[in-house]
This record gives structure tokens, C-alpha cells and sequence, in this order.
């Protein structure tokens, strides 16, 4: 018997993936360098997690962009 496969992690990518040197953060969804890179190796409740601060993190970081509609 085979295991199912995994379901492809959860992810807040928009494609936009441009690293700003001021902020540390990634202009398209707000994570940081490491947290990009560690992305597909964390557990499904820690990206979770990280994805529920994206919005006020790229908010604090860029006030009056507005927000990003995803």
C-alpha cells in the first residue's frame, strides 16, 4: 500500500517576488528571506501561523499601500 500524496503546502506567494533591502520583507507577500527558504520544511501549523501576520506585517511596513487583495 502506497501513502497518499501530500498536499501541496499552504502558501501566500502572489508572484510578486521582490525582496526589499529597508524591510527584509518580500513586497508581494511579506515574509522574510528565511522564512521563504524554510517554507516547504515547516509544519502546516507554523506557516499557518506566519500567514495570519502577513497583512498587518506588509501594513506596519508599508502604511498607505492599502491592502493587497489576494
Amino acid at each position: 500500500m502506497t501513502a497518499p500524496p501530500s498536499a501541496k503546502p499552504s502558501s501566500p506567494c502572489t508572484k510578486v517576488c521582490v525582496l526589499d533591502a529597508r524591510t527584509g520583507l518580500c513586497e508581494g507577500c511579506g515574509r522574510t528571506r528565511d522564512e521563504i527558504g524554510l517554507w516547504g520544511s515547516l509544519p502546516e501549523p507554523r506557516r499557518q501561523a506566519i500567514m495570519a501576520t502577513l497583512p498587518e506585517r506588509l501594513a506596519r511596513a508599508y502604511p498607505g499601500r492599502g491592502a493587497l487583495t489576494r
